[in-house]
This record gives structure tokens, sequence and C-alpha cells, in this order.
């Protein structure tokens, strides 16, 4: 089959390669001629993309769906299916491995298929059962399917061994062509490229849904195959700066020093970052001096909030001693620190809002991000909030950090909107913090890109 995967054009200024359909080309291109496009990369709006569909006359659409993107998703199925109703179209992501029960019913006919969780193992095995034209479906992992008129969800699998997986098909994604501000507005080197060590998150925190893709338990790449595909990286494509991106990198603090040691023993010019962030409670002086001699130069802490009562009901674990006391001694390391703070988190008042950003300004941070709260489906919030009526007015077409769709009951949304900007000024017009970041910026291109990221979350109101 020629197979089209696709990641589809957002709101967003994150340019950085799809890991996961990099891992699904690699299990798909044994059998298959397989190409990926990444439309918020190649600035392809949904009559770019089908062009692009009309030049690669694919047998199959797959896309990666996130709750943001229902809208324009939708208009690419049905794009597609306007062209060539044989294409058959796939989606797989987050937002149907949180809702696979409804997600077909959500795009009618446009849709054929969809994954929910993991789906190296499954896709495959769906392509070979179209090929060979064998309708009993039911033992492909994490498929959601119609039988019958009836949509129904197979059991999701996770693979235990994820070197099995082999390597991201990095010949079709070409990492050394994405801009330098991948997962953030900074950066140390560059080309950059992402990577997956480990996968899964034994956490319930309530307002995270990542454990239903990658499941609870931790499991982890051999480090040796992981320094593998670094030095293919560094070699092949020029990489020279690493970003971790699991969900709990340095949960084994046994693993992730032993990686720290390797990285170490590879002698490679190469800076490294977490901008998907680590557990503070995770971390010790230790594994802290070796992370930063392998070239860790950044760590991204979620923080979330500076009032105790709002980190109790996250059910994250944390506190604000031991926020404080795990900064400290980061800094006292000499590393850089990033944080992640949210706003208007379900009850909370204004003045909890208000600890937040004092929090913020109290630690020494390099930088802090604060996104409003987005109720995602699969989460308890989301539950909570569904069983509560407060989810009838959340616009799910502007499903994003800088829009706030959703907000508590007693904050308007115009009001969080508020408090999110003055939140930013407040932390970077400081002159300490103005001159440390302006020292990072490499070019006139990076500062055109900084611009260009103040506006969309400062000033842009859609």
């Amino acid at each position: 089959m020629k197979i089209l995967l696709v990641k589809p054009y957002s709101f967003g200024d994150h340019i950085q390669p799809p890991l996961g359909l990099g891992y699904l080309a690699t299990a798909l291109r044994k059998e298959n001629d397989v190409k990926i496009i990444d439309c918020l990369k190649e600035g392809l709006d949904n009559n770019g993309l089908l062009e692009e569909i009309l030049r690669f006359r694919p047998n199959l659409l797959g896309v990666q769906l996130y709750t943001s993107n229902i809208k324009t998703v939708k208009d690419i199925l049905s794009k597609t299916k306007n062209l060539n109703q044989n294409i058959i179209t796939v989606v797989g992501g987050p937002h149907p491995s949180s809702c696979s029960e409804s997600i077909l019913t959500l795009f009618e006919n446009l849709l054929d298929y969809a994954f929910s969780g993991e789906a190296e193992k499954g896709f495959p095995l769906l392509i070979k059962k179209i090929e060979n034209k064998i309708q009993n479906l039911d033992d492909i992992p994490g498929l959601v399917w119609r039988n019958n008129g009836k949509t129904v969800t197979n059991e999701k699998y996770l693979e235990k061994n994820l070197d099995s997986l082999g390597m991201v098909a990095w010949d079709l994604i070409k990492p050394e062509e994405y801009p330098e501000s991948q997962h953030g507005a900074f950066y140390k080197n560059f080309p950059i490229a992402p990577i997956i060590a480990t996968r899964g998150c034994p956490y319930k925190c309530s307002f995270c849904a990542g454990f239903n893709i990658t499941g609870r338990k931790i499991r982890s790449r051999g480090i040796e195959h992981v320094l593998s595909e670094i030095k293919f990286l560094y070699y092949n494509h020029s990489i020279r700066e690493i970003h971790i991106v699991d969900d709990n990198f340095t949960l084994n603090k046994k693993y992730a020093k032993k990686f720290c040691e390797e990285l170490i023993a590879l002698g490679l010019d190469l800076s490294w970052a977490t901008p998907n962030g680590v557990r503070l409670d995770s971390l010790d002086t230790e594994l802290l001096r070796l992370m930063k001699k392998s070239g860790l130069y950044i760590i991204s802490l979620g923080i979330e909030s500076g009032s105790e009562r709002i980190l109790q009901s996250t059910i994250k674990h944390l506190n604000l001693a031991k926020i404080k006391e795990k900064v400290k001694l980061i800094r006292k390391e000499g590393i850089d620190i990033a944080a992640f703070f949210v706003l208007g988190f379900p009850g909370e008042s204004k003045e909890e809002i208000k600890k937040t950003i004092d929090l913020s300004l109290e630690l020494d941070l390099i930088r802090a991000n604060y996104f409003t709260f987005l109720p995602f489906p699969g989460t308890k919030s989301y539950s909570d909030l569904l069983e509560s009526d407060e989810l009838k007015s959340v616009d799910w077409d502007h499903f994003y950090f800088t829009s706030a769709p959703y907000s508590p009951k007693n904050i308007s949304q115009k009001e969080l909107r508020h408090c999110q900007k003055m939140a930013f000024m407040k932390f970077y017009l400081r002159p300490k913090i103005i001159f440390k970041n302006l020292i990072q910026i490499k070019s006139m291109k990076h500062f055109k890109f900084l611009c260009k990221r103040f506006y969309r979350w400062l000033v842009r109101t859609t």
C-alpha cells in the first residue's frame, strides 16, 4: 500500500518532528510505501495538503489527532473522501486514545478506523487484513472499528520490548530541516532532534491524559539502543542537541545515571534538555551532576501551582516546600530551570492564581510558561467537570493554552486570559530575566521568532 501519514496544521509555534508518526513509518515501511508530511513544518493548510495527496495518491491516509485539531482533521478527511472515496482514512493519537467510543461517530462516514494507544503493532496488522479482505478485525490491538454498525474498541497493547520497535524513520522526517526553537523559545546548539527513551507514567495527575496512550507502567529502551540512535542522529543528520521528551525520564534514577555515564563516554559535542519536564522528587545531587556533565543545560519542571490546595487537588503529590527545596538543589548545580504553571484550575480563585504568579517570581527560574487550564478528555478533571455540567461552554474549536477555552466558575475567560498575560509580563519584564534571555538569542532569525511568539501569547486573541 501507499500510506501517507500526516501531522495536520495547527495553531501553534512548537514545530517539532512527529516521533509517533516516525515509529509508525518504521513499522509500516517494511511492506509498504510510506510518506510523512508535517503540515506545521511545511506551512501547509488543508488545501495545500490536498495537493500533496493528489501528488502521492495514497491508498491510506493516517492522521495524528489532538482535541484541538478536530475541526481541521474533519476538513482533511472530508476533502480526502471527496477526492477519492476509496482512500482508507485512519486517525490516532491523544484524542482517539481518550475518546475511542465516540471517535467514529464524531467523524461519521469520513473515518474508517482509529487507533487507541500505541499502534506500532496494530497498524501493520490492519494493513494486511485489508489487503487480504479479512473482515474479522477483533485481534488487532488498539483498533477502533465498526462491526455491524456498532463501534468496537479492541484491547490496547503496550510493547514491553521497546527496542523491538526499531528507530524512528528519520530519513522520512529529516530533523535537521526543522526550525531552531522546537519545544520552546530557546536552545543551546543546532540542529535539534527529540528522542524517547522511556514510555509510560505511573502517576495519576488529575489534569493529564498521557497514560491513555502509553499506559501506567514505565517501559525503557536499552541504553545502548538509545545511544545508537543519538550517534545516528549526530553523524547522519548533524544533530547537535537532543531533547528527551519522555514523561518520566528520571523516574528510574539508576537508568538515568547509567545513560549519563554512557553519554559522557561517547565524547560527542552534544547538548541536551528535557523540554517536557521531569519529576522534581526524582532528582538528587548525584544525578544532577551527571546530567550536567553529560551535556544537560536546562531542566523543565511542571510546578503547576503556588497554592497548596490546588497542588493537592491535582493528585501530583507535590507541595511548596518540596518545590522550593528541589529548585534550590538544581540551581546549586548550575543548571537553568524552565517551569510550567497552570492558571484556572477547576475551583481556583483569583487569589490562588496570584499565589502561582508570586511563586514563579520567587523561584530562581530563567523562564516560565503560564498555561490556561485545559480539560483534556480522558482526565479525572474532565470527568469531574462533565459530571458537574461545567463543560457546556467550552469552545472546542479554540482548545489552546492561549485562548482560555475553559475558566473556573468565579473567573471569566477574559479575566483568566488577562491573568495569563500579566503573569508573562511580570516574569519577563524584570531586568535580570531580560538580560539572561537576551544573551541567549542566537541570530536575527531567532529574534524574529521570539517576537512572533510574544505576539501570539500576549497580543493575539484568537
